[in-house]
């Protein structure tokens, strides 16, 4: 398993709904906590860690500083765990055990995005 110095965020920058949430993120980063991947960008980066540029358009993807990987509603709640207006929400979320209705939230969304945006290639992919 490697470990990072810090957790490592892959998104799809191709997709302009992820990239505006993403920007508000990295907005917040102000102190670089997190390193960010743009996966239309660097795909190599994608493999290098063992995935395909596919699954990791089908849902976020952080690799944590312990080199587990989180996806999902899990993948935000690391996220926001970094972030300074977003870390009480995260420990609110694993508090009340949120996580998993999140992640059937965040999964109907995921798909929605998947065939509305990224059926027509806007973002570069094709799921079909």
């Amino acid at each position: 398993m490697n470990r990072c110095v810090k957790p490592i965020v892959f998104y799809d920058g191709g997709c302009s709904l992820c990239r505006t949430e993403i920007a508000h993120y990295r907005r917040i980063d102000r102190e670089h906590r997190l390193a960010w991947v743009d996966i239309s960008r660097e795909p190599e980066l994608v493999h290098s860690h063992g995935l395909t540029v596919e699954s990791v358009m089908q849902r976020l993807h952080v690799l944590d500083i312990g080199g587990a990987w989180k996806t999902g509603a899990a993948g935000f709640i690391e996220l926001w765990t970094h972030l300074p207006c977003y870390r009480r929400l995260a420990y609110l979320f694993r508090l009340l055990k949120l996580e998993k209705p999140l992640d059937v939230v965040y999964g109907r969304w995921a798909s929605w995005r998947m065939r509305r945006v990224c059926s027509d290639n806007r973002c570069g992919f094709s799921s079909e």
